[in-house]
């Protein structure tokens, strides 16, 4: 210990964990990877592999209870955690779960939280194989780690995304950030006037991306079918801008992201015009929409480019060239995350 003192908020999350874990070694040759990507791979045998991740959601930091449902929160508890298993190329098989919780909950809340993770795993097909449980003096927080399995040659990493590869997203973008404006929203007209009752009408694909967000298990199948893996994959957990500098940063590689092609449902844009904000800035940085972002090779756009499951958002660039964002008029801007951001 020095008397030097850095504050957490001049690292963030990921240079706070990089600076943390920079002289830890890997002492097994089982562990094929660590740190560093949406979960850890370790060898099981010679053909195949086991991948573990873990996440962490705390009470008024990820989760506001005013609006978000137990049942809902268990469920997506333990889809984000799928997600990240999903965005290694492979299946998800176990979780456990790990719970601080205060006194002032209930044991029909728990249960109610607990109903959420039953009808994820049930929709994931995962088993619940353990965890543990404690006492909170600040709320609810819960804590998942999801194991999951698949072919040492399936395995997709952060770091394979090479030149002339495709920039390939699934699904939609901004939805679940628009989502969580909404409830906001309405959280502060309720705080202001108890009597005035919340105005949800036609919001609901946007709320649902919010409240009970969906891992592309799917995705992960299709690809499978279609014969196509990817060079790189992630998930977008902190927003879209963010996930493709994560690809871009471990891949060595620069990238031409174009503003035309992000894949933005109609009412997002709408909503989010409402707000005066931009549709293409609420994808670029909105975050929690656990759609998969993935690289392929030039020689799959066949195979891809006709599945309504995909957009092809753009292309990977040499190094040297940098990472930038296409807007609708050509210019090229420098494309940087401006999504989620622990410790500030």
């Amino acid at each position: 210990m020095t008397d030097k003192r850095t504050e957490l908020s001049d690292l963030g999350e990921f240079a706070l964990i990089e600076h943390l874990t920079q002289d830890f070694q890997t002492r097994h040759p089982e562990t094929l990877l660590g740190i560093g990507d949406d979960a850890a791979v370790i060898a099981i045998g010679n053909e195949l592999c086991q991948v573990v991740t873990t996440d962490l959601l705390s009470e008024g930091v990820h989760f506001d209870l005013t609006y978000m449902p137990l049942k809902h929160l268990g469920y997506k508890a333990v889809a984000i955690n799928v997600s990240d298993i999903c965005a290694m190329n492979a299946i998800p098989k176990q979780i456990t779960v790990a719970l601080a919780v205060s006194n002032r909950f209930s044991v029909e809340a728990l249960e109610e939280l607990y109903a959420g993770m039953k009808a994820a795993c049930a929709d994931y097909n995962v088993d619940l194989i353990g965890g543990d449980t404690t006492s909170s003096q600040s709320g609810l927080v819960i804590s998942i780690t999801a194991l999951g399995t698949a072919p040492k040659d399936q395995i997709c990493y952060r770091s394979g995304a090479k030149e002339y590869d495709l920039l390939v997203v699934s699904g939609d973008l901004g939805g679940a950030y628009m989502g969580l404006q909404v409830l906001e929203r309405e959280k502060d007209v309720f705080k202001a006037n108890p009597n005035i009752q919340p105005d949800l009408d036609g919001h609901d694909y946007i709320l649902q991306r919010q409240l009970k967000p969906q891992a592309r298990l799917d995705v992960v199948k299709i690809l499978k079918e279609l014969g196509v893996k990817p060079t790189s994959m992630i998930d977008i957990s902190d927003g879209l801008a963010s996930e493709i500098l994560h690809i871009c940063k471990a891949s060595k590689v620069g990238c031409h992201l174009y503003d035309e092609k992000m894949p933005i449902d109609a009412k997002t844009s709408m909503v989010a015009i409402d707000f005066n904000l931009d549709p293409s800035m609420c994808a670029l940085n909105g975050g929690e929409d656990y759609e998969l972002l993935f690289t392929i090779d030039q020689k799959d756009v066949a195979l891809i480019q006709s599945n309504p499951n995909f957009s092809i958002i753009g292309h990977i660039t040499n190094l040297a060239e940098g990472t930038y964002y296409i807007d609708k008029s050509g210019s090229a801007i420098t494309l940087r995350a401006q999504g989620w951001k622990h410790f500030d």
